[in-house]
């Protein structure tokens, strides 16, 4: 599988970085601003910056890493084609060292290789207003959110700062553009829905977000409810036609806007014997910045129009790849190779989980092709979502970086470098295609679970419900999974067709009868019929058939569970769980081999996933039928320490032990367990699990010696 490591999205922020994401109005030593034109304060005076461009742009990369880097990497990233790249890297920072070291405080630090800056102390800009974006904005107080809009009123990050002939160095300063627009997108949204509806300041913030993100349907929609509140028909009506002629100029769907308009008009109309507002002076609108303007537009796909058409689950668009590669054709020319190939193939996996609304690749494509910032095209497709990233081929090595991203906070969920060695080349997309997917979906699923947990029970939609749920579910307690069963019955009482909601009812169902907490009969029944119901719901969800493979389990049905279980990956080849539950079930009874393969494999699709507990315990189940007895231990081990683990994985950690040789454990690891679960012993156990003959006879052979017979 590809080597990943995580990264921070293109603004990493170590210790230091987040030191100097501070900006709490208190002197600092050293103030940098990156957000405008590059600017340096030291005292509160300002600094005089060397004229060099290379020597300002080492700085601010230096400083918005924050993290060594080394110096082959910044002659790439500054350097073209120099005589003298070396001699010239060697310049600039000198020239920089001047700019930055104080007395008894060098500042620009040189480790082994690699360099770095030491911002303690020191306050930069566009790291707090990054620092206050992954936080969360919602956190912030309306006198912070306008101190943190104001940061960018000076200007775009790194202004005038574009280095003509070097190509890494723009595509590096692009995306911090990017992202930095989409937090004034996220911060003047906040800004606008809280003031007071209607308020002058509303209006003007209004007025601002539009101007950033002039394809937000949202943006518009507020607009013209805030015209209409305040009695301003004539202005509400222009900026309509306005809007219409943008959009319709760019082939797009404006007629959401025309009933929001119609709407907001009928929700503030107030007969004028009941005293309606005073008539308000003309004032102009600023209509949304047409396309000549702009220089970006949209493709003909109704987009606006979409969100009304989906199902209410979250929805999610992969934006086209860059292509870093040497030679990779840009502009007009790019397109075709393999950051599309990845694109495509990541969109189609998406889709095959079932439980986002993904956005077709011809639409997000379209939209690249047209000039549209991936932020912008976020917004004009009102998603809540985006997957974005690059790529970049050298020699035999190919490195993908990929990023989720909240629309509407600017957040990155989750961001990580992929790394692998080209053979096949199929093989290899395929490889990455399955990182990416596993890796974002469990994100997407952790976000909305949390989201919800926030909100009211009352308030929740099926998909909240389904989420709320599944917070609950991976607790493995009775009290939590009758919560769980819960919000499930709420989600599949709001929307019978959706699956997902059947296949968790099913599971709790399936921890009924696994864990002993009711009668196993029954239990299993209502398993088996929970997961039928999620097969008519959507036989084309993964989620579905894993729950049936799971009931039919229960039912000592190996191989129509394993077909079951079969179908599930083959829906959907990133389905971690689907390969989690296989082998589980060849652990016990079938393949040992094939359940080490299956085990790892879910791991590898799915490293932080609440099941993987039940992953590792599942390849120590594998390893101890194999006779491999300190690796079964060892594994066993991890699983048991994990804090979710329930009862039975605590005795497959202790029967391990045993069999390793290593008594001591194992005999304080059942005296544990009979704290919590007194009476247990291994006959629940092998009544629980449907083991092998020979592998139950093992285990009920060490259950003497370690107090589980």
């Amino acid at each position: 599988m590809p080597r990943a490591a995580a990264v921070d999205g293109g603004v990493a922020m170590g210790d230091e970085a987040q030191a100097a994401s501070r900006l709490d109005g208190g002197p600092a030593p050293l103030r940098l601003c990156l957000l405008g034109a590059l600017a340096l304060w030291r005292g509160g005076e300002p600094v005089a910056l060397p004229r060099s461009r290379k020597v300002r742009a080492l700085v601010a990369y230096l400083a918005m890493s924050g993290r060594a880097v080394s110096r082959g990497h910044l002659r790439e990233l500054l350097w073209d084609t120099p005589n003298d790249p070396r001699g010239e890297l060697r310049w600039c920072l000198s020239k920089a060292r001047a700019l930055l070291d104080e007395a008894g405080h060098a500042r620009l630090l040189a480790e082994g290789d690699a360099l770095r800056l030491d911002l303690r102390g020191a306050q930069v800009d566009a790291l707090a207003l990054h620092a206050a974006v992954q936080a969360g904005l919602e956190g912030c107080s309306p006198a912070q959110l306008r101190a943190l809009a104001a940061l960018l009123d000076g200007g775009e990050f790194l202004e005038g700062l574009d280095i003509p002939r070097c190509a890494a160095w723009s595509a590096w300063l692009l995306g911090q553009r990017r992202r930095f627009r989409a937090a004034h997108a996220a911060l003047l949204e906040r800004l606008a829905l809280g003031a007071e509806p209607g308020s002058g300041e509303a209006l003007g913030r209004l007025e601002q977000w539009l101007h950033v993100a002039p394809f937000d349907r949202r943006a518009h929609e507020a607009l013209l409810d805030a015209l209409a509140r305040r009695g301003r028909l004539r202005e509400g009506e222009e900026h309509l036609a306005a809007t219409a002629r943008m959009f319709e100029a760019e082939a797009q769907d404006w007629a959401p806007l025309g009933h929001a308009w119609r709407a907001a008009k009928a929700r503030h109309a107030v007969p004028a014997a009941a005293g309606g507002p005073p008539p308000q002076p003309a004032r102009r609108v600023v209509a949304p910045a047409g396309p000549e303007d702009e220089g970006c537009g949209m493709a003909a796909t109704g987009a606006v129009a979409l969100h009304e058409a989906r199902p209410g689950r979250a929805s999610i668009a992969v934006m086209p790849f860059a292509d870093f590669s040497a030679g990779a054709p840009a502009g007009a020319d790019a397109g075709g190779g393999w950051a599309d190939g990845l694109v495509h193939d990541v969109t189609t996996r998406l889709a095959k989980l079932r439980s986002l609304f993904v956005i077709a690749s011809a639409t997000t494509f379209a939209l690249g092709r047209r000039g549209m910032d991936m932020e912008q095209a976020a917004r004009a497709l009102d998603v809540d979502y985006t997957v974005s990233g690059s790529v970049r081929r050298e020699g035999a090595r190919i490195a993908v970086n990929a990023q989720l991203v909240e629309t509407r906070t600017a957040r990155v969920a989750w961001a990580e470098l992929f790394a692998a060695q080209l053979g096949d080349t199929l093989g290899v997309l395929e490889e990455l295609g399955n990182c990416i997917v596993a890796s974002v979906a469990s994100q997407v699923e952790a976000v909305e679970r949390q989201r919800a947990i926030l909100k009211a029970p009352q308030s929740l939609n099926a998909w909240e419900a389904l989420h709320r749920g599944l917070w609950h579910m991976v607790r493995f307690d009775h009290a939590h999974n009758a919560q769980a069963r819960h919000f499930f019955e709420t989600a599949v009482r709001l929307d019978p067709g959706f699956a997902r909601p059947w296949a968790g009812l099913s599971f709790t169902h399936f921890q009924d009868a696994f864990l002993g907490w009711d009668e196993r009969a029954a239990a299993t029944e209502r398993a088996y019929r929970a997961a039928s119901q999620a097969l008519m719901a959507d036989d084309r969800d993964p989620a579905a058939h894993w729950a049936l493979g799971r009931a039919l389990w229960l039912r000592a049905q190996v191989a129509p569970a394993l077909a079951a279980l079969d179908a599930s990956v083959e829906l959907s080849p990133n389905f971690a769980l689907g390969h989690y539950t296989q082998a589980f079930v060849q652990a016990q009874s079938a393949d040992p081999v094939a359940a080490l393969r299956a085990s790892d494999l879910a791991r590898s699709l799915s490293p932080y996933d609440p099941m993987l507990f039940a992953m590792l315990a599942t390849r120590a189940l594998a390893l101890m039928r194999l006779g491999r007895h300190e690796e079964a231990a060892d594994w066993a081990s991890r699983a048991a320490a994990r804090p979710n683990a329930h009862v039975h994985i605590q005795a497959i950690a202790a029967h391990c032990l045993a069999l390793a040789g290593r008594q001591a454990e194992a005999v304080a690891l059942v005296a544990a367990l009979h704290r919590q679960w007194p009476g247990y012993t291994v006959e629940r156990f092998l009544a629980a699990f449907l083991m092998e003959a020979e592998a139950a006879a093992t285990l009920r052979r060490v259950a003497a010696d370690i107090g589980l017979a």
